[in-house]
């Protein structure tokens, strides 16, 4: 069974169309799909995925892992992730890429390449394993 073939027999794991079209009706009211081109929604998508990295930068590992949870950055945190998340579902809608797809066919790839009893415990890429 090829990849393809094998995420379009699972279930869906994701559904961004009422985020795409909620994304779609906000630009069209702005008269902003004009700005939308690909290169520019990843040069945004980029840029906001900067702003999520300037949160985490120089903390220690615990700290990363409590930046949800402090109230002085949580807000910061989950208005950057929605942002990264804005850009990449419009990017996929303007490029017409199914991410429910991309994702699951995705994942089937990275199972043939990180098979647990190899993978499970290192973090290393699958050609060194």
């Amino acid at each position: 069974m090829s990849t393809s073939s094998a995420a379009a027999a699972a279930p869906a794991l994701l559904d961004v169309a009422p985020l795409q079209a909620a994304l779609a009706r906000f630009a069209r009211e702005r008269d902003w799909e004009q700005f939308h081109a690909p290169k520019n929604l990843v040069m945004a998508l980029t840029a906001e995925v900067g702003e999520l990295n300037e949160l985490f930068q120089w903390l220690s590992e615990d700290a990363s892992r409590a930046v949800a949870r402090d109230a002085a950055t949580a807000r910061r945190v989950r208005d950057e992730l929605a942002d990264v998340l804005i850009y990449l579902v419009r990017l996929a809608a303007v490029l017409e890429v199914d991410l429910g797809e991309a994702v699951a066919t995705k994942l089937a790839a990275n199972a043939l390449k990180y098979p647990v009893d190899r993978a499970r415990g290192r973090a290393v890429k699958y050609d060194a394993l």
